[in-house]
């Protein structure tokens, strides 16, 4: 049986992650593809229970590093248990974010060492990267505005502009320098952003589409 694919979908806050997420899915419906979808942080009952220790505001000061290392748990935890799992029985795996997110929010947003990403990101991860990263690009104050029109903003969606500002540029920096990562432009409207992301899947995985 051949091994399943790894997508990610990446972006910002308000970027349309959700959207995306169900576009690609439905895709892979149309074309009877065996996938599961997943989140990070998240994705199995303790890393679920990570993720709120995440998301939730705290009296006292979060660091960067602890911020950063929950997010690894979390992420070590969904590999292992459930993304590794699938993929070897053939299925795809569709992710809202995976390890680009650390490296664009704790490197970018928080201004932890890249290296230490990488001994980070090694020691959790090895190897394992996913097959194909689209990434929403939107304007910060756009995503941000997106977001809060949803409701209540979590800890780190209340972080102010420039952080988002710092997180964008460490996505678009790493994308330029990585082709299994492409840009989708999410200013568009919601139309225009569900064909570039399936043009792109047509492209990348043209055989296993047919």
């Amino acid at each position: 049986m051949a091994r399943g694919k790894f997508i990610v979908i990446e972006g910002l806050e308000g970027a349309g992650k959700s959207s995306a997420m169900a576009c690609v899915v439905n895709y892979l419906q149309e074309h009877q593809i065996p996938y599961i979808q997943v989140r990070e942080p998240g994705g199995t009952p303790m890393a679920e229970a990570i993720r709120a220790l995440v998301k939730q505001p705290w009296a006292e000061t979060v660091t960067a590093e602890t911020e950063l290392l929950l997010m690894y748990a979390s992420r070590a935890q969904l590999v292992a248990n459930v993304i590794e799992p699938a993929l070897t029985r053939g299925e795809w795996v569709i992710s809202d974010r995976h390890d680009l997110s650390s490296r664009a929010y704790q490197g970018g947003g928080r201004g932890i060492d890249d290296a230490k990403l990488a001994t980070l990101r090694q020691l959790v991860l090895g190897d394992f990267t996913p097959d194909l990263t689209l990434l929403l690009d939107i304007e910060p104050a756009r995503g941000l505005a997106r977001a809060q029109a949803r409701g209540e903003l979590d800890r780190i969606e209340q972080e102010e502009l420039a952080f988002f500002e710092r997180v964008r540029q460490r996505y678009l920096n790493i994308a330029a320098m990585d082709p299994s990562i492409l840009v989708i432009d999410a200013n568009q409207d919601m139309a225009a952003v569900h064909h570039d992301l399936l043009q792109q899947l047509q492209v990348r995985f043209m055989q296993e589409l047919d």
